[in-house]
């Protein structure tokens, strides 16, 4: 997308609503620029009748009316940055919406390929450029364009001659300024890439601040968080260096125009061209054009840091997801919950060599539990992803109750499925907002239930202010035992038909684990569950189990069987004996 489609594309989407606004400022933006030029052009008559003629009337009125213009320009500039400041915060805010809401919709692959810190960049770093194009740089566009216009306009009333000598300095800092803005515009993507390490960095500080306590590695990461903020510090100041790199060209072009206008003007005042009242405000306008000139002039710069921002947040804005609803599906019908995978192939990336599942068949019965064993990265977890629509396979189909899930609404594929994960993921919030995710507009009484049967309620009355209790990040006030019953009540409240459990009871106590047992046999009674074992309890407890090897199942049956007859399964539970 070009620079020209992609200004027409940030105005139709987000300034053009604005419209009415964006005109008020630019009124205030003619007063500004009519009172500003009135302060030079006051100076004529100041001098001439004042100073020369002595005039006792005007010697009152010309002061008020410098006093009225200086009044009138500051105001004007308050309600115009003021009115700017509001649009520029309403359109941040829409921008922000528009990302998280592709955010939110992603599919998993698509949020997965980029580390989080970098997206928070785009969503802070970035959408602050955006705002600036859109705000700062229409408002100066506006106020000191109309200001060099009526500049202008005093300078050629009061001598054309030494206006048209003037205005050669515009094309001279247009051109500075191209080279400029193109400069800002790579420093700033630099930039921007340096930032979302930074922010990168500090997720991984605050996810893995243990480890890097019993490891002592507190110097070594001293070291490299110096490092990103150095490097992040000196792309800000080269960005700062490029903007003031103006300031000493602009100073020089100046003084280069009052030398040439002062020589000129002593040449036209010799042969009587000029009186030396038109030259004051003639100079006078000349000098309040410095400031409108030097904005105007490096307008370009924050153009290019916005356009080069929304070259990096329009895609996102814009990602369509590859696992979306086919034309005419219809809501998924269970009746027993039998899943079928029928030559199923899948990789998560289309460019690297080898599927993680090669044509894999496999039955999980409606209302029994059907276990998955195998050694880690044999694609248990894949299986159990492809269920829910997480990815779709690349061959293959996965079909519930006769129906294919890639034929039905993933929405109704997904309101009959719960999930409950070794890594569970709760959020900083109370315990009975957690519980109450799976449904929001359940009744209080039902999470007290819930809570009861997953065994939460136990350690829930212990907490100060127990359903209240605020948790933490990711729940880290609480135990590893505790998070996983609070992930269990939540997918009761949520009471779906089918049930996946990822290595549920993995690494707790036996007293734990057998509480979260019972919890979870009463959340999958009757309920189609695939659950990826990794305990004793959980594949003894199973009606059917695969092993998987290598993207492929190559035993099947009940334990017993499995014992006699599978090599690879016989070795997985003599390990699990050992452990337990």
């Amino acid at each position: 997308m070009d620079n020209r489609k992609i200004l027409g594309r940030l105005y139709n989407d987000y300034t053009k609503k604005f419209l009415g606004k964006i005109i008020i400022a630019a009124f205030f933006s003619i007063l500004v620029a009519g009172s500003t030029s009135s302060i030079a052009w006051l100076l004529d008559p100041a001098i001439e009748k004042i100073f020369v003629e002595k005039d006792q009337t005007l010697i009152f009125i010309i002061p008020i009316l410098i006093i009225i213009a200086f009044t009138t320009k500051g105001l004007s500039l308050y309600l115009a940055k003021v009115t700017m400041i509001g649009v520029g915060e309403e359109v941040k805010k829409m921008l922000q919406q528009d990302m998280l809401k592709s955010f939110i919709r992603a599919d998993t692959q698509f949020i997965e390929n980029k580390h989080t810190g970098k997206y928070i960049s785009n969503l802070t770093f970035d959408v602050s450029m955006i705002t600036n194009l859109l705000t700062n740089a229409l408002l100066n566009f506006f106020k000191d364009g109309l200001t060099l216009i009526g500049l202008l306009f005093v300078m050629f009333y009061q001598n054309w001659k030494l206006s048209l000598v003037a205005i050669i300095m515009i094309p001279l800092a247009s051109a500075m300024a191209r080279s400029l803005g193109k400069r800002v515009g790579k420093v700033t993507t630099e930039a921007t890439e340096k930032s979302g390490l930074l922010t990168t960095y500090l997720i991984e500080i605050f996810k893995n601040h243990k480890l890097i306590k019993i490891f002592q590695k507190e110097e070594y990461e001293n070291n490299r968080a110096k490092k990103y903020i150095d490097e992040l510090k000196e792309k800000s100041k080269k960005i700062g260096i490029v903007f003031v790199r103006a300031t000493p060209i602009m100073e020089t072009l100046t003084g280069i125009m009052i030398a040439i206008l002062i020589f000129y003007t002593g040449k036209l005042i010799l042969r009587n061209e000029i009186d030396i009242n038109n030259f004051f405000s003639f100079l006078a306008a000349m000098m309040l054009a410095y400031q409108p000139v030097r904005t105007l002039a490096t307008l370009n710069i924050g153009i290019n840091q916005g356009i080069a921002a929304a070259k990096r947040i329009l895609p996102i804005v814009d990602n369509e997801n590859e696992i979306k609803d086919k034309n005419n599906v219809e809501d998924l019908q269970l009746t027993k919950g039998t899943i079928k995978f029928k030559e199923v192939s899948f990789k998560y990336n289309k460019n690297l060599q080898g599927p993680v599942l090669k044509s894999l068949n496999l039955t999980i019965e409606g209302g029994r539990m059907t276990a998955l064993v195998g050694h880690s990265g044999a694609g248990k977890s894949t299986i159990m992803n492809l269920i829910p629509r997480f990815y779709d396979c690349i061959s293959g189909d996965i079909i519930i109750d006769e129906s294919s899930i890639y034929k039905t609404k993933i929405s109704s594929l997904r309101k009959n499925i719960s999930l409950v994960s070794q890594d569970t993921t709760l959020f900083d919030d109370t315990i009975k907002n957690n519980i109450a995710y799976a449904n929001q507009n359940i009744k209080e009484q039902d999470i007290f239930e819930a809570a009861k049967l997953s065994f939460a309620e136990e350690f829930i009355n212990k907490l100060p202010n127990k359903y209240d209790t605020i948790i933490g990040e990711n729940g880290v006030r609480l135990s590893g035992g505790e998070k996983q019953r609070l992930s269990i009540a939540r997918a009761m409240l949520k009471d779906s038909k089918i049930i996946l459990l990822d290595e549920a009871t993995s690494s707790l106590d036996a007293e734990t684990e057998n509480k979260i047992q019972k919890a979870i046999n009463f959340l999958t009674k009757n309920r189609t569950t695939l659950v990826i074992a990794h305990r004793l309890s959980t594949i003894l407890n199973s009606d059917r189990i695969y092993v998987v090897d290598n993207g492929s199942i190559v035993d099947e049956g009940k334990h017993e069987d499995l014992i006699k007859n599978s090599k690879i399964y016989k070795n997985f539970y003599e390990k699990q004996l050992r452990k337990d």
